[in-house]
Formats: C-alpha cells, sequence, structure tokens
C-alpha cells in the first residue's frame, strides 16, 4: 500500500486542536494558537477544550465524536491533538479513520497520540510525531520551528538535506552503531507500541526505522518491554533505529537499583546488530522535541560524532478528493 502525505498547509488555512486524552483548558492553549497564528494559519478550538470527564476531555464517545467531527470537515486541514496523558486508545473502535485516505490531513501529536500513528500506519497514511499545544511555550525554537517546516513546507524543500542533524551527548556516544539506513519511519512512544502488540493496530517494523522514545518508566518495565519486542523480532531486519529521550526513567527502589541506565537496556536487547542506531535523538518528552514524519522514507546517517535524518523525496496528496 503507498503511503499518502498530506498537502503542505498555506497561510490561512485552517488548524483544529481537539483534545483526544486528557481535559485542557483554553488558557492552556493560548501560547500555541498564538503560535500557529504567527505561522499565517487560522485555528478552530475543539468542542473538548474546557470539558472534564474525570481526568479525560469528555467520555471516550465524546472525545472520538469530535475527532471524528473534526475529521471530516473538509475545511480543517490539519489537527492538532491538544495534549497527550492516557485515553486515546479508548477511541481507535469508535473512529473511521479511512475518511483520511480520501482527504489527507495531517494527524499531529506525540507520546499518548502514539496508537493514532499506528493505525494511521496500517492505513497507509503519514502522520506527524511532534510537540503538541499544551507548554508549548517551553520547548525550544528548532522544535516549534520543526513542526512549522513539516507542517507548510513543500516535498523538495524539506528532502534538501538533513530535516534532523543533531550531535550524540558525548555519554551515549558509546551505543551508537555507524552506519547508513533507508526506510519508512515508524514507532512512537514505547509504552503504547508495547500495548498494541497482538491488536489490529500493532505495526510490523521489518525493513523501517524504527523510532523510539518514553517516559517516566521504571527501569525494569523497560527492559520487561524491551525483551518483548525482542523476542517478537522486532530488532532483526531493521533498516536503522532511532533513541528519542528515555527521559525520567528510575528504579522502584533507589536503595537496590537494577543497575543499568535505560540507554544500556536498550543496547543490551539489541545486541550486534548491522544497522545505524543513533541515540539521544532530539525527539520525545524534551524540550527539543523535533517533529518526524511518521509514514515517509527517511535516510538516517550515524557518525562517530551524531546523526542526521533527512527525507527522501516523493509525491504527496494533492489535497481533498
Amino acid at each position: 500500500m503507498s503511503v499518502i502525505v498530506p498537502s503542505p498547509l498555506r497561510p490561512g488555512d485552517l488548524i483544529a486542536i481537539v483534545p483526544t486524552a486528557r481535559a485542557i483548558t483554553a488558557e492552556e492553549l493560548r501560547e500555541a494558537i498564538a503560535l500557529a497564528e504567527g505561522w499565517g494559519l487560522k485555528v478552530k478550538v475543539g468542542a473538548g477544550v474546557g470539558r472534564k470527564h474525570f481526568q479525560q476531555a469528555g467520555t471516550a464517545e465524546q472525545r472520538a465524536a469530535d475527532l471524528q467531527d473534526t475529521m471530516n470537515d473538509p475545511s480543517v486541514r490539519a489537527i492538532w491533538c491538544a495534549r497527550g496523558g492516557y485515553g486515546t486508545v479508548h477511541l481507535l473502535d469508535h473512529i473511521d479513520l479511512s475518511v483520511l485516505r480520501h482527504d489527507p490531513k495531517w494527524i499531529v501529536g506525540f507520546s499518548d497520540v502514539t496508537v493514532l500513528h499506528n493505525a494511521l500506519h496500517t492505513l497507509g497514511v503519514a502522520s506527524l510525531h511532534a510537540q503538541m499545544p499544551f507548554r508549548i511555550g517551553t520547548k525550544t525554537e528548532a522544535s516549534k520551528e520543526s513542526l512549522r517546516r513539516a507542517l507548510m513546507e513543500d516535498e523538495r524543500a524539506l528532502a534538501a538535506g538533513a530535516w534532523v542533524s543533531h550531535p550524540t551527548p558525548i555519554d551515549l556516544v558509546p551505543f551508537n552503531r555507524i552506519g547508513r539506513g533507508q526506510g519508512v519511519l515508524v514507532g512512537g512512544n514505547l509504552s503504547l507500541l508495547h500495548a498494541l502488540r497482538g491488536t489490529p493496530y500493532d505495526i510490523d517494523p521489518r525493513g523501517k526505522v524504527l523510532f523510539l522514545e518514553d517516559l517516566d518508566e521504571l527501569l525494569y518495565h523497560l527492559d520487561r518491554m524491551l525483551q518483548n519486542l525482542r523476542l517478537a523480532g522486532w530488532f532483526r531486519g531493521l533498516a536503522g533505529l532511532i533513541v528519542g529521550g528515555m527521559s525520567d526513567m528510575h528504579d522502584k527502589d533507589p536503595s537496590d537499583p537494577f543497575g543499568r541506565t535505560a540507554e544500556r537496556i536498550i543496547a543490551d536487547a539489541l545486541g550486534e546488530v548491522p544497522y545505524p542506531v543513533c541515540f539521544g535523538f532530539p525527539a520525545g518528552h524534551i524540550d527539543d522535541n523535533r517533529a518526524l514524519m511518521l509514514g515517509k522514507q527517511v535516510r538516517l546517517t550515524v557518525t562517530g560524532h551524531g546523526a542526521s535524518l533527512s527525507h527522501v523525496e516523493a509525491q504527496r496528496a494533492s489535497g481533498p478528493a
């Protein structure tokens, strides 16, 4: 199945902010709205903003209806998931994502939004793993600019040179595997990828460039998830592996530590592999959270100093059918 890549947004286009998981207020969106308007976009605030059902922005049915209405609206050219947390998985059997094959538009987000990225990958529609509106004012300018470029620049501009080029932090250099690989970019939050194993929204990473990131996990939980992927063969036959932020990983009892860092746990699960591996990539639950086009053909190059990720040019969708 060929992958459909939404067309670039133009000044005056409409982007909708929709909470698919945790509740969020209009005030918490103020900086993100100003940012998008500064790019020349119009912003539509979804019906779920300001609504609260326990932790989440409404019941599963309400949140699914909000997302579906926005996907069905031909005037909306991108959907920016408001924040993560937990709960987007509840929407999967209440929504029809196939409308995006006929009217492709970006779905943007990361963390809990990984479930939508997986579902869109199985459908053959590209999506954006990128910073969400929540607390966007605390993120780096490079993070915000990468989102603008992904949304608004054409394919030739994105394919010209490295999309992200970043030196590996000194302490992580020994974990890298030098080389070059090319394939479709897939992945996202490790916990969600693990949770979707064995479901219709599972992905097959063979021959692809896999991206992983996570936040606030016990180190032995991290190891358990990676052993699941290892035993399932996920780390055999990849074109490349990108490890983003592994943030706030910790022991259950600091006086009795698991004994390995997150990076060492990942490296041990991989073993010796023939493809490039990059640690410390600027994406995930970190301030410098660069946008990644999931579903796109990319080229990953890892050297002794760092890594670069560039897009391989392909034809985008022409817009609404």
